[in-house]
């Protein structure tokens, strides 16, 4: 069967880009002409392209959705944890700042040592606690809890928050534990 022949008028830069793929192994103008119109004018190509192109988006837009979720949990924790800190953490006499602020720093560096050891070897803190807590208290996330049953008790009259327990007031050095197993928390 003899295909029709066709003569077209091209604009100068697309003859141009023509010219470069006909360059390429086993292209020719006939050949590159005929697919690019095959795609142009099939309806059934044009529909299976935008088919994958809906089927990606749904997945970008999913994982896009736990990304904000997940998002969402990591700043309602911070924001939980600077409430409780800020409440329950009275300030230090001035004899006492410059020793906490050389013990903070070297438990921050420690700290994102660790961070960093955990990310590069893909651990994940939130997987780790939460399989833990499944295996020793499956019925935890089946309970209604009060986020008072989680706090230490409400602030006096004054609005002061309690004193901390004066005994664990002095911390652990990084990676050390006390008696009560306190240091133990930075572990990876």
């Amino acid at each position: 069967m003899t295909k029709p022949r066709l003569t077209a008028y091209l604009s100068r830069s697309v003859a141009d880009r023509l010219e470069l793929a006909c360059k390429r192994p086993g292209a020719n103008k006939s050949a590159l002409v005929e697919k690019a119109l095959d795609r142009l004018l099939n309806p059934e190509r044009d529909q299976q392209g935008e088919a994958a192109l809906i089927r990606r988006l749904d997945r970008m837009s999913k994982q896009l959705g736990e990304i904000n979720r997940n998002q969402q949990i990591v700043v309602e924790s911070l924001a939980l944890f600077v409430r409780y800190y800020l409440t329950i953490t009275p300030p230090l006499p001035k004899s006492e700042q410059e020793p906490a602020r050389s013990l903070g720093n070297q438990r921050f560096e420690f700290f994102v040592a660790q961070v960093g050891r955990r990310l590069a070897g893909g651990q994940n803190i939130v997987s780790e606690v939460l399989e833990r807590i499944v295996a020793h208290d499956p019925d935890l996330f089946a309970r209604d809890l009060d986020e008072t049953q989680m706090m230490p008790k409400a602030q006096d009259p004054r609005g002061e928050a309690p004193a901390p327990n004066r005994k664990s007031h002095a911390s652990p050095a990084p990676g050390a534990s006390n008696s009560d197993g306190e240091g133990e928390t930075f572990r990876g």
